[in-house]
């Protein structure tokens, strides 16, 4: 599969765009197990032409993740337009544009998820951005804005129309946020139109590699999207089974890798060290982690792991924990 002239191998699977989890630490360590493409946190284009400091911080990439995307979204065209320009000077691989995410503060001001509700200027953004910069630029959506207007199939030829060189479909709609199964059955339908020549990534409930083989053999779909299944679980795009002390030992990696690469220019100007930021940006991703279900009478510990902030208190839940699934290991 490519996209444009990326070359991404036979079924590949990629780490689907999230904001406060898709950070540079996350993305390397699910690029270093297999993720065969990864996307920043999503970038509000608004803010990026105002020189928000904390969403310029996103555009940072590492050579070592590449092939890398970098997402956008937005309800103003020249905003968009502007904000793909920045973008591409960032040097990611591909520029996506976000009209899929479903969330409130997002898809109710008319963004993401929202522009399902005005296909004229989702197709004006579209081909505006697609004029405007060199680089491949795709699209990653749902299926519409609620199930009496399944629009993907037309919609998908009109963004192909645009130039967009893929599209990712999440088999849901807006409506539905999160709720519910994810449909494939229209993402299929896409990807068996023959007007459609673009590649067809699909999104929605994979959570391993068993259910992305299952989405390829069904689908036909030439990627997977993984995103929620992620938190907390870089390794799920590795053929190899870690052991739990190899998972945990991932996760202090992560960690130690946060707190590395933090801004501590911008944390110290919010009263923050880099060390507290790393923490921040790590815990979603241990709350998540299915690495902890096996514990008996876990919720104690798990409180306290949101509530260190510091690394060395940090690092001692985690040993706790690994010593307490050596003493419970049929727990797992």
């Amino acid at each position: 599969m490519k996209i444009g002239d990326i070359e991404l191998g036979e079924r590949p699977i990629f780490l689907a765009p999230m904001e406060d989890v898709t950070d540079i630490g996350f993305r390397l360590l699910c690029k270093r197990f297999g993720a065969s493409m990864v996307y920043t946190e999503f970038v509000s284009a608004e803010a990026l032409v105002r020189d928000v400091k904390s969403t310029v911080n996103k555009l940072t990439i590492a050579d070592e993740e590449r092939p890398v995307g970098i997402q956008i979204y937005g309800r103003d065209i020249d905003a968009m337009v502007e904000a793909a320009k920045m973008v591409e000077q960032a040097g990611p691989d591909v520029i996506d544009l976000n009209f899929g995410c479903p969330v409130k503060k997002v898809a109710g001001k008319g963004a993401g998820a929202g522009m399902l509700q005005n296909i004229p200027k989702m197709l004006e953004i579209t081909q505006k951005v697609v004029d405007a910069v060199s680089l491949p630029v795709t699209v990653k959506t749902r299926l519409g804005w609620n199930h009496e207007q399944l629009i993907i199939t037309t919609l998908a030829e009109q963004l192909q129309d645009c130039g967009i060189k893929a599209l990712t479909i999440h088999g849901r709609t807006r409506s539905q946020m999160y709720t519910g199964e994810a449909d494939w059955t229209l993402i299929g339908e896409v990807k068996r139109n023959p007007h459609i020549h673009i590649p067809i990534i699909g999104n929605g409930d994979i959570k391993s590699l068993n259910d992305a083989d299952r989405a390829f053999d069904t689908y036909g779909v030439d990627a997977v999207m993984i995103g929620r299944a992620t938190f907390g679980c870089p390794w799920i795009f590795s053929r190899k089974e870690l052991t739990l002390d190899e998972k945990i030992d991932v996760l202090e990696e992560q960690l130690r890798i946060n707190i590395e690469r933090c801004d501590s220019e911008e944390m110290r100007s919010k009263g923050k060290s880099a060390e507290l930021c790393g923490i921040l940006h790590t815990r979603r991703h241990l709350a998540a982690s299915p690495v902890f279900k096996g514990i008996p009478n876990f919720r104690e510990m798990r409180i306290a792991m949101l509530r260190a902030e510091k690394k060395d208190d940090l690092l001692a839940i985690l040993e706790k924990c690994r010593e307490r699934l050596r003493l419970e290991p049929l727990h797992q």
